[in-house]
């Protein structure tokens, strides 16, 4: 099922942690391994796995980005449609649409998660926690705050015009 599937995502490792567990003998090692699959058209997920080996993590973790895409409106398939922000923990991210041309402007886990959704102008900004789990949170929690003009108008039950009324083309 997913090697017909493989082809159409970008997978992106974010980190991988070498983890210690001590016991009577001594330490023992592990790895842990956060992965990014998207979909370059408006779809992504992110997965965690832990293995005593790095490329089992990473199968682990990619798996479980698999399970666990979601779908993000994009504006003309490049931004999002609004500003949003987005808490996890201590971690706060500010993703900010932008105009053509501008590229993507984020650091760390964030520019993955982009590249792996397809986004290609953007602005965000990660204050409060730079931990790579509470950052990736963060940003998919700003994702599900995310709605396009149509979804608005459909619950207001108003035409899109209504909604956007500067930018009626969208």
């Amino acid at each position: 099922m997913f090697d017909s599937e493989n082809k159409e995502f970008s997978e992106h490792l974010v980190t991988i942690n070498r983890v210690a567990k001590v016991v009577k003998g001594g330490r023992r090692f592990g790895f842990a391994a956060i992965m990014i699959v998207g979909n370059n058209k408006g779809k992504v997920g992110y997965g965690t796995g832990k293995a005593k080996e790095v490329p089992e993590a990473v199968r682990k973790a990619t798996e479980n980005a698999k399970t666990r895409m979601i779908k993000v409106p994009l504006k003309d398939n490049r931004t999002l449609h609004h500003d949003i922000v987005g808490r996890f923990g201590a971690g706060k991210v500010i993703l900010r649409s932008a105009a053509p041309g501008t590229g993507i402007i984020a650091g760390g886990p964030m520019r993955a998660l982009f590249e792996s959704l397809g986004i290609k102008d953007v602005v965000a900004k990660s204050t409060g926690s730079s931990n790579p789990h509470n950052m990736i949170k963060a940003t998919f929690d700003a994702f599900k705050k995310s709605e396009s003009p149509k979804s608005v108008a459909a619950k207001r039950t108003i035409k899109i015009s209504k909604v956007n009324p500067k930018n009626t083309a969208s």
